[in-house]
């Protein structure tokens, strides 16, 4: 069986945040996305949930675990709830590092790069 010609909706189906507070980055990503996140028992772990507007679109959790604590890990693009430079000061002032230079504009939107506290790459994005 070949799957050179394998083409899904959605190429990402499930994304983690590895943090080491989970309650320090409930803090962080509430503030900084506006995010309600409540934390959920999943099994082994404890998780916040970052929620979809219908429950049913590529989600997101943060959970306790190992980041890799220099952005070299995969970088994750979240929307913002309104544009990059009010997400990036919110960013910031949460205690995330905000590269430099101006956003990056693609057909899709816009974005920058940061860096969470605990040392994620995390892409601030705002679509058209």
């Amino acid at each position: 069986m070949t799957t050179a010609n394998f083409k899904p909706q959605n190429a990402l189906v499930w994304a983690e945040i590895p943090v080491t507070n989970l309650e320090n980055a409930i803090a962080f990503y509430g503030a900084v996305f506006q995010y309600d996140l409540e934390k959920m028992d999943m099994g082994p772990n404890m998780i916040a949930l970052i929620p979809t507007a219908d429950g049913q679109g590529v989600a997101a959790n943060i959970y306790e675990g190992k980041p890799a604590k220099d952005g070299s890990g995969a970088t994750l693009h979240l929307a913002v709830p309104d544009n990059v430079e009010d997400a990036a000061t919110r960013f910031k002032a949460a205690g995330g590092e905000v590269l430099a230079g101006d956003p990056v504009v693609i057909p899709a939107g816009r974005f920058v790069y940061g860096i969470d506290p605990d040392g994620n790459s995390i892409g601030l994005f705002e679509g058209n």
